[in-house]
C-alpha cells in the first residue's frame, strides 16, 4: 500500500505576509522556489506513480520544480484549490479581527465577496477533499501519489484522510515548502510524517 504524499506550494508573497490566498495567485518568491527545489531528492526515492495538483500556477511550479522528472501521470485537479475566502481574500488574519475581534477562521468561516470570490465554508472545503481522496485511493494500491496544493485544503484533507471533520484541520500547521505523508498502520489511517524538511527559524502561516 503507497501513501499520499502532500506537498504544499512554496512561499509567495503573500504567503510569507499571512494573506489569505485563495483563488489568487501569485506566483513563488525566489525562497519559495529554493524551498520546493529541496524536496526533489526527498521525492526522488520514493516510487510516486501518480501527481494531482491544484490549477493554481504556484502548484504547478511547485510541480515542476520538485516533482518526479519524467512522470506522465500528472493532472490538475479543481477539487484541489485552495479555500475560497470570498471577502477576506487578500486579508490577514490581524486585520479582520479589527472588525471581528476573536475572529478564527476555522470556527468562525468567511463572509462573501465578490463574483470571483463567493465564499465557501469548511464543509465544502471537506467535501471537495474527500472527492480528492475517492479519485485517488486506487492509485495507492500501485504505489505513491503526490498531492501538491495550498496549506488550508491540505489541512482539511488531513483531517478527512483520518476520519476527522473538516474543521480538525486546524490542528494541522502546514508550511510552505514541505512535504507530508498519510498512510495507514494496521490499516487504519495515520500521519507518518509531517513539515519535512522542519526549520525551526521560520515562524508559523
Amino acid at each position: 500500500m503507497g501513501e499520499l504524499i502532500i506537498v504544499r506550494h512554496g512561499e509567495t508573497e503573500w504567503s510569507r505576509a499571512g494573506r489569505h490566498t485563495g483563488r489568487t495567485d501569485p506566483p513563488l518568491t525566489e525562497r519559495g522556489e529554493e524551498e520546493v527545489r529541496a524536496l526533489a531528492p526527498l521525492l526522488a526515492s520514493r516510487k510516486i506513480i501518480r501527481v494531482v495538483h491544484s490549477p493554481a500556477l504556484r502548484a504547478r511550479r511547485t510541480v515542476e520544480l520538485a516533482g518526479p522528472a519524467g512522470l506522465a501521470n500528472v493532472e490538475a485537479d479543481e477539487d484541489l484549490w485552495e479555500w475560497d475566502y470570498g471577502g477576506y481574500e487578500g486579508r490577514t488574519s490581524p486585520e479582520i479581527r479589527e472588525e471581528r475581534p476573536g475572529w478564527y477562521l476555522w470556527n468562525d468561516g468567511v463572509v462573501p465577496g465578490d463574483a470571483e470570490h463567493p465564499g465557501e465554508t469548511v464543509q465544502r472545503v471537506g467535501e471537495r477533499a474527500d472527492a480528492v481522496l475517492a479519485k485517488v485511493r486506487p492509485s495507492l494500491t500501485e504505489g505513491d501519489v503526490m498531492l501538491v496544493a495550498h496549506g488550508h485544503v491540505l489541512r482539511v484533507l488531513t483531517a478527512r484522510w483520518l476520519a476527522l471533520e473538516p474543521a480538525a484541520g486546524r490542528l494541522f500547521v502546514l508550511r510552505t515548502g514541505t512535504l507530508s505523508t498519510l498512510g495507514t498502520e494496521h490499516d487504519r489511517p495515520v500521519v507518518t510524517s509531517w513539515n519535512v524538511p522542519p526549520d525551526p527559524l521560520r515562524t508559523w502561516r
